[in-house]
């Protein structure tokens, strides 16, 4: 195992593919003002490599550009960019992992993710049997010490963002080293915040067919705002705890509740209309192999909800115990393999639409404030100096 894989070695068809259909769709243009891909691609002639990698990941899988193409299948250019790219999405998520060996295992299907959940829940189910005796009065430490809870989780959710963290690097500098600034970043946030590029170009997202509907994207927002919502509870928590002397158990008044339980329902409801959109979806957008990491991400977060929901209503009986020790076994899978599943695609995401935004706000620049290509001189200024 090496941390510095051959990215090129490891490079397969999806980006070959990915950088054909990109050939033909600068040649049309149609799809322009769909979402960001189209721009990002414009601005290039060269789609192969990491530039493949980063349009990708720019892509939001709405499938507006597949009903509007002409050389959509039965055509024989066969374009279809949403598969193709959802296809490299998921390899470069693979790709890109750190450390690598782990994500060589997970990125074959989502069944790797089922054992991991059975396999915690099955050992927290052991290690806490017998322990319900705070059920009576809902308190959490009664049955897994606080102290043990920050032994356990800790390290693994630190892991799981050091090696997130070094994946995003090798994303960004497959497509190439640029400079950020706080505008770029700004931007970024806000179409990522909004789904701004999962909106088909303002018609919606196409799911059974051609005709577009909002609910992916309100699904998506769900979800979105439901884990932020429960991770600021739990954070909430933490700092009560240390800081304030208060420990849990809490009233309903309490910040971990106001912020855990609409959390919850949100990540429930969001998790679960994006499983049944899923099921509904046309074939012809799905990725070649739909087995992987999307399904079981989905189902996942869905079992974090729904088991974070019936500890708050089943805190105080005898059941807390065995719910306590599904729940938490679910979140420990959860973090394990966040750093090589689908939870990965929304940092990807963000991080090309940093790179988008730049190169945006770069093409926008009034020809009198553009750097002037002279004889031996670079036109962008942070390439440094030409080649002789």
């Amino acid at each position: 195992m090496t941390d510095t894989p051959d990215l090129a070695a490891l490079a397969t068809a999806s980006r070959a593919e990915v950088a054909r259909q990109m050939q033909i769709c600068n040649a049309c243009r149609y799809c322009e003002g769909l979402c960001a891909v189209f721009p990002a691609m414009e601005l290039r002639r060269d789609h192969a490599g990491g530039t493949a990698d980063y349009l990708a990941n720019l892509c939001h899988n709405c499938g507006a550009c597949h009903y509007d193409c002409q050389y959509a299948p039965p055509h024989p250019f066969a374009v279809n960019v949403p598969a193709a790219m959802a296809d490299l999405r998921e390899e470069s998520y693979a790709r890109f992992a750190w450390p690598s060996g782990p994500a060589m295992l997970f990125r074959r299907n989502g069944a790797v993710v089922a054992v991991l959940v059975s396999v915690a829940v099955a050992a927290f189910l052991f290690a806490l049997a017998g322990r319900g005796e705070g059920g009576a009065a809902g308190d959490f430490y009664a049955v897994m010490p606080h102290g043990a809870m920050v032994a356990v989780f800790l390290p693994v959710f630190a892991f799981a963002l050091l090696a997130i963290a070094m994946g995003v690097r090798r994303f960004w500098r497959a497509a190439g080293p640029l400079p950020i600034t706080l505008g770029d970043l700004r931007a970024a946030m806000g179409d990522a915040i909004l789904l701004r590029n999962l909106s088909g170009g303002g018609m919606g997202c196409m799911t059974a067919g051609e005709r577009p509907d909002p609910w992916r994207r309100r699904f998506h927002h769900w979800t979105f705002w439901g884990f932020a919502l429960c991770f600021a509870s739990t954070a909430s928590g933490t700092v009560l705890h240390y800081f304030a002397d208060w420990p849990a158990p809490y009233p309903w008044y309490a910040p971990p509740k106001i912020l855990g339980v609409p959390g919850g329902l949100l990540l429930t409801a969001g998790a679960a209309g994006l499983i049944a959109q899923r099921a509904r979806r046309d074939p012809a957008l799905r990725m070649a192999s739909d087995a992987r990491m999307g399904a079981a991400f989905t189902w996942t977060l869905l079992l974090l909800g729904v088991t974070g929901l019936a500890l708050y209503w089943l805190r105080a009986t005898p059941v807390m115990g065995p719910l306590l020790a599904v729940h938490l076994g679910t979140v420990f899978a959860f973090f394990l393999t966040m750093p090589y599943g689908k939870f990965v695609h929304g940092i990807y995401r963000t991080a090309a639409l940093v790179r988008h935004a730049h190169e945006q706000r770069q093409s926008r620049v009034p020809e009198a404030e553009a750097p002037v290509e002279t004889p031996g001189r670079a036109v962008n200024p942070g390439a440094g100096p030409a080649r002789p």
